[in-house]
């Protein structure tokens, strides 16, 4: 529309006009219309041989309209001058650009490392293609089949594995998982689950290296006792006993016996590097994998029949009232009497028979009796402190498995029963556990030895427990402070107390400068921090698998309805099995409400359960004692599977993608 030195105005065919500046402008033409020209110059410039133009093209710097008269002819015009430009500018691997309109011949060494390069994207593009084409048609490429749970759960978004399952679930229209399912790269919901945990958090495998338990060097006192544990028949680390003396005495001393790996496993040994990589034993049902190996843990477990050394500690108590008169650590081996197992004795020794009311026909009868005695007078001691009673509302569940040996493989016939939170001998050990955690906590903090501690500031909904260096109290427990050092052999951060606490008995006062950790050493926190994560990744491991076999039974035992309590959102929770799930039409019911269900669905997969209301059997019931956020946990236990894929990421298979409540014992 107008022109000078320094600009022109340009109308645009949408009619509205722009200012250009004149050093901007690549091309003058009086026709044809610029649209036109445009069409016909990009449909040229795709007849460009561009091994031929580079072959053309001057040695030094030119510009397209040069390259256009060499290529075309001498009198190339606008077209083949717009197609010259379009062309150069779209193959940055032969030509540089040097300015506005200026290229420059990439050297030949660059141009075939380039045209390899591209030649290598093309073959990936089609190897993605194929790969997607198979999972189409119901087969898993062997690439796909070795980095399932990478592509899953950790996917490298650049990955052609992990294109080709998005691809291939985009035009597919399937979800990522039920497309590989079907697939055939998931044979076993339980190997899933599983494989997907060691992937996770076992990377490097399971197996331990060859390591020694190395001997107890310290000349140990023999204590005058004799000790018995108390433990579930699949218990092989067995990290506490108990013993009472002076029963008709006037006073009695009550001893609490941990095993003693502290003794001979040193801070930056093989074997603590082992323990701290691991952090804890893992449970499960039907197997576990132990934080230390089987030879190491079997040298200081507290098996009957021999004198294992421990770290003990005794209270006095007036027998006829439990007035506590003194107390004493001591590092010393205890004689282990007998190996007392729950599931074999929970049935016999009974709150009747531990009170005399019925015959007590078991090994230490009195013993046991004084101890029940003991432990519910301190419960009562704490649940003055916490303010309220301790609630053991739900029952917790023992899973035994029918028809295997060794690592489950997920097809085993599972029996699930109900075991009472706060039966007699679970209430022994529990409140014996508390007691010394809780003591030896106060040791520690007496000697000026830091150790790490469990705290909770109040009983407050989404007050929750805490770890830490110094002592504070412990509200849901219901104590001043509050250690875990009764299971060593399983936890690490019970060892590294333990290392505290043997100097604190030795040294006293001093202990403080031979205690392995000094105050606000970083270790600490790196245990916390380590321990923390690795904790909450196997409990959520281990909820879920339990889930899991709570899912097989339910089908093996071919359950058509439930009876349950109604929670919130929908949830509800099975009368007697460790199940929350959501039921249709359960939404609008008061918590607590009594209901029925029907089974409509089980999916071992994703762990989900498909279920509707039948009927309301009764009005809602108290459910005291539990915490809101409680039943927030149960509720995200009880959501689908969650996974890292996301077909969003689909686009052209060959353009590159951006990556992406504390217990007593």
């Amino acid at each position: 529309m107008s022109d000078t030195d320094a600009s022109m105005q340009i109308e645009l065919d949408s009619g509205k006009r722009v200012k250009v500046k004149s050093t901007n402008v690549l091309l003058r033409f009086d026709k044809p219309q610029p649209a036109e020209l445009m069409s016909r110059a990009q449909a040229l410039a795709g007849d460009i041989d561009l091994d031929l133009a580079w072959e053309f093209a001057p040695e030094g710097e030119f510009g397209f309209d040069d390259l256009a008269r060499d290529y075309f002819d001498a009198k190339a015009g606008p077209e083949q001058q717009a197609a010259a430009l379009f062309r150069l500018f779209e193959a940055p691997h032969y030509f540089r650009r040097a300015g506005k309109g200026r290229f420059k011949k990439a050297p030949e060494e660059i141009v075939k490392a380039a045209l390899l390069a591209l030649e290598r994207k093309k073959q990936l593009a089609a190897q993605i293609d194929g790969w997607a084409d198979e999972l189409i048609g119901g087969r898993c490429p062997a690439p796909v089949q070795e980095q399932l749970y990478r592509i899953l759960f950790k996917p490298d978004k650049n990955g052609p594995e992990y294109k080709a399952v998005v691809e291939a679930a985009r035009r597919a229209q399937r979800a990522p998982l039920e497309l590989l399912k079907s697939a055939g790269a998931i044979s076993s919901p339980y190997q899933f689950h599983w494989r997907r945990f060691l992937f996770e958090q076992f990377p490097k495998g399971t197996g331990f290296p060859a390591l020694a338990a190395p001997a107890i060097k310290d000349d140990l006192p023999r204590a005058d006792v004799q000790a018995f544990s108390i433990d579930d028949s699949q218990t092989t680390e067995i990290d506490d006993a108990l013993s009472v003396r002076g029963l008709g005495s006037g006073t009695v001393t009550f001893g609490v016996h941990i095993a003693a790996p502290g003794l001979a496993i040193t801070p930056d040994s093989p074997l603590d590097k082992l323990a701290r990589e691991r952090l804890s034993t893992v449970y499960m049902p039907g197997w576990k994998l132990t934080m230390l190996p089987d030879e190491v843990v079997q040298a200081y477990t507290l098996i009957e029949g021999r004198d294992c050394p421990a770290v003990s500690v005794y209270f006095s108590y007036d027998e006829a009232t439990l007035e506590l008169r003194g107390n004493e650590t001591r590092i010393e081996r205890v004689p282990i009497a007998a190996n007392l197992r729950h599931d074999q004795l929970d049935a016999v020794i009974t709150e009747a028979a531990l009170q005399g009311e019925a015959p007590a026909d078991y090994a230490f009868a009195p013993e046991l009796a004084f101890a029940f005695r003991l432990a519910r007078h301190l419960k009562a001691q704490r649940e003055v402190v916490r303010g309220k009673p301790e609630n053991f509302n739900r029952p917790d569940y023992n899973y035994r498995l029918s028809g295997s040996q060794g690592e489950p493989s997920g097809d085993e016939t599972v029996q699930i029963t109900e075991r009472r939170r706060g039966a007699p001998l679970d209430l022994i050990v529990s409140e014996a556990m508390i007691l010394a955690n809780s003591h030896w906590g106060g040791l520690l903090a007496d000697c000026g030895v830091p150790g790490i501690y469990r705290s909770q500031a109040s009983l407050a909904p989404g007050i929750k427990v805490r770890m830490g260096i110094k002592p504070a109290p412990h509200a849901g427990m219901g104590v001043a402070q509050y250690t875990w050092a009764t299971s060593p052999l399983r936890r690490y951060v019970d060892l590294v107390n333990q290392w505290q606490i043997v100097a604190a008995a030795r040294h006293g006062r001093t202990a403080a400068l031979a205690a392995p950790f000094k105050p606000k050493d970083a270790t600490l926190f790196s245990v916390i921090s380590s321990f923390d994560a690795a904790y909450s990744a196997y409990n959520d491991f281990q909820h879920g698998i339990e889930r899991y076999w709570a899912l097989r039974w339910l089908e093996q035992n071919a359950v058509a309805e439930l009876d349950a309590a109604a929670l919130k959102d929908g949830l509800v929770r099975a009368d007697t099995l460790p199940l929350v799930f959501k039921a249709l039409g359960c939404d609008a019911l008061p918590r607590g409400t009594h209901v029925r269900v029907r089974i409509t669905g089980i999916d071992l997969l994703t762990l989900d359960v498909h279920a509707t209301l039948v009927t309301r059997l009764d009005a809602p019931l108290p459910v005291a004692g539990e915490a809101e956020e409680d039943v927030d946990e149960e509720a995200e236990a009880a959501a689908p599977l969650a996974l890292a894929i996301d077909v969003a990421d689909a686009g052209s298979v060959g353009e590159p993608v951006a990556p992406a409540a504390d217990s007593a014992s």
